[in-house]
């Protein structure tokens, strides 16, 4: 990976970065686009929804560029919904990790030792637990719901991701803060009266947001993985929303006579993880002080 600013030059951050921005406008505007060009008549949600007009396991080409899967549906329609469900899971999660970490992995250095001590030890704790069955066993509690946005409908896997992803975050930031709070321009200010809080927001927690960014792009690619491996498993995202892990479990059903059709889902996922690791790179040589 290239040193200081040169990473913007590097060939696999500039893949990344281009290939993400593509995945972007894909979930946003994709399932509106192609449901407009393919849909019967009064099938709103074309990418989710039998279309009888449509052969199952069409060839690609045509309207239907990466042809039907099994129900006739379009699969780059339902690739595209795929990619919606899966930025968004990644995202809230991502957002969530970072605001419970960066208050847990504060208060571990400045809280009183006996409120320190027993969040860092149940910290600790959760890493005992593996992250895929601690999901698992969160979403087995909470029924899935069956009316509302999408965001309603994605609850359960956003809380089981969330619960599993902010201890991470907590101990690096934890690890950071112990260094940061022992530097020359943190100790001068505490020397000309500055409080705790203001320590923490105006000193401490900006010299963390490249580091933070950097592995928040690594994370996100976790997240995205999880919840494929959860809709793979059926305990994910529920039909009939889309998801890259029940396409690839669709499709595996029908791998001896149609295998192309695990092609699709399984490329998007695999280009989506290695990407967003190719940025988390980047930026963590950009933001990494012995690069410079």
């Amino acid at each position: 990976m290239k040193r200081g600013g040169e990473y913007k030059k590097d060939p696999l951050f500039l893949f990344g970065m281009g290939f993400l921005a593509i995945l972007l406008v894909l979930a946003i505007f994709g399932p509106s686009i192609r449901s407009a060009i393919v849909k019967p008549p009064n099938q709103p949600n074309f990418y989710s929804v039998y279309d009888p007009v449509a052969g199952p396991h069409l060839e690609p080409g045509g309207k239907y560029i990466l042809g039907t899967d099994e129900q006739g549906r379009d699969v780059l329609s339902r690739l595209a919904a795929g990619a919606r469900v899966s930025l968004t899971v990644g995202l809230i999660v991502e957002v969530i990790a970072l605001t419970v970490g960066v208050i847990v992995g504060v208060l571990g250095v400045f809280a009183p030792k006996w409120i320190s001590m027993i969040l860092m030890r149940f910290t600790d704790g959760m890493f005992a637990f593996p992250d895929i069955l601690l999901a698992v066993l969160i979403i087995g509690t909470m029924p899935p719901a069956k009316e509302g946005g999408l965001i309603m409908k994605l609850l359960p896997v956003i809380v089981a991701l969330s619960v599993t992803s902010w201890p991470s975050v907590a101990r690096l930031v934890k690890g950071q803060v112990a260094t940061l709070k022992d530097r020359e321009f943190v100790i001068g200010a505490k020397a000309s009266g500055a409080s705790t809080f203001y320590l923490v927001t105006r000193h401490i927690l900006p010299q963390l947001t490249g580091i933070l960014l950097a592995v928040s792009m690594i994370d996100i690619a976790g997240t995205i993985l999880a919840e494929s491996t959860l809709s793979f498993l059926g305990i994910g995202v529920q039909p009939p929303e889309a998801s890259w892990g029940s396409m690839i479990n669709s499709a595996r059903q029908d791998l001896g006579s149609h295998p192309v059709a695990l092609v699709w889902p399984c490329l998007i996922l695999s280009l989506t993880v290695i990407s967003l690791n190719f940025v988390g790179d980047g930026l963590r040589a950009a933001f990494d002080p012995k690069a410079k």
